[in-house]
């Protein structure tokens, strides 16, 4: 045999681990698994019944009065009264609805439109960042209800005043995870575009925005959760109709049974909302997760 032929034939025994990927001689030697193999579906639902079961039977056995702790069954009969109208205010639940989608989503939507690309040029400029910068970090850690107030001063109490309160919740995150995500690329990545011939847009429209894509959706998941959690502070200026106005008006007749309704239908469709972006993220960005 040649000394060529030497250099290039494995070392006896290699040849069985070098055909391996890494991942399963790791998992072959110590039992490990990579984050993300497997389902934990059935750990979510065992919880989920785990939970309602406890539910079930502390509201019967009237572990505490049905004030504090209404029994499922209570919950569904709210449910079908309020769909058909018959509790206070006289709306239908899908009006109740409508209006709540029409608020949150709209807010969303424009808060999308204007901070992702706010994000981008805070990451992509120091003049940018220098504009932008002071005054989302002074107002992001407000809560809403404190510029709830001033809000109101300014734009009344009709809808501008709602959908404004929850775009300023949703446009913080929004804008710091583009920002974020911007700041991640490597200077490999930028450079090895620069010297293919692309130049300053083509490099921030074809390698910033794909490589900070993870981060905007991310960022998108979290803006919606803000957007939720006020919706109820929205809907307390004046509102006819909402989940949160209906949630408020029904605590004050100590109607626990349609709160907790309406706090479930509230979280249900953020749920379903987060489902969808999770779906969306792995379409859009198949490669999270797995560099």
């Amino acid at each position: 045999m040649s000394a060529s032929a030497q250099r290039l034939e494995p070392a006896p025994g290699t040849a069985a681990v070098a055909a391996k990927p890494p991942a399963r001689r790791m998992k072959a030697v110590s039992g490990y698994r990579l984050p993300g193999e497997g389902s934990s579906s059935r750990i979510s639902t065992i919880t989920v019944v785990s939970l309602l079961a406890l539910w079930w039977i502390g509201s019967h056995l009237r572990w505490l009065p049905p004030l504090f702790l209404p029994t499922p069954e209570a919950i569904i009969n709210a449910f079908i009264d309020a769909w058909n109208g018959n509790v206070q205010g006289g709306l239908p639940l899908t009006e109740h609805f409508r209006a709540s989608m029409v608020r949150v989503f709209g807010a969303f939507a424009l808060a999308t439109v204007t901070a992702v690309p706010i994000g981008v040029m805070m990451g992509v400029s120091r003049i940018a960042r220098g504009v932008f910068d002071p005054p989302i970090e002074f107002y992001r850690p407000l809560p809403p209800l404190a510029y709830l107030p001033l809000i109101v001063i300014w734009f009344g109490i009709d809808e501008t005043s709602k959908i404004l309160l929850i775009f300023l919740a949703c446009f913080a995150p929004l804008a710091m995870s583009a920002q974020a995500g911007v700041r991640s690329v490597t200077i490999e990545q930028i450079n090895a575009a620069y010297s293919m011939g692309a130049n300053r847009w083509q490099v921030i429209r074809h390698v910033v925005i794909p490589a900070a894509l993870p981060d905007i959706l991310t960022g998108m998941r979290i803006a919606i959760g803000f957007g939720w959690t006020t919706l109820v502070a929205a809907e307390m200026v004046a509102a006819t109709s909402g989940l949160g106005q209906m949630v408020l008006n029904a605590s004050n007749f100590l109607r626990t049974d349609v709160v907790i309704m309406g706090i479930g239908l509230i979280g249900l469709i953020a749920y379903t909302f987060d489902l969808l972006m999770r779906k969306t993220e792995k379409w859009l960005v198949p490669w999270k997760g797995r560099m």
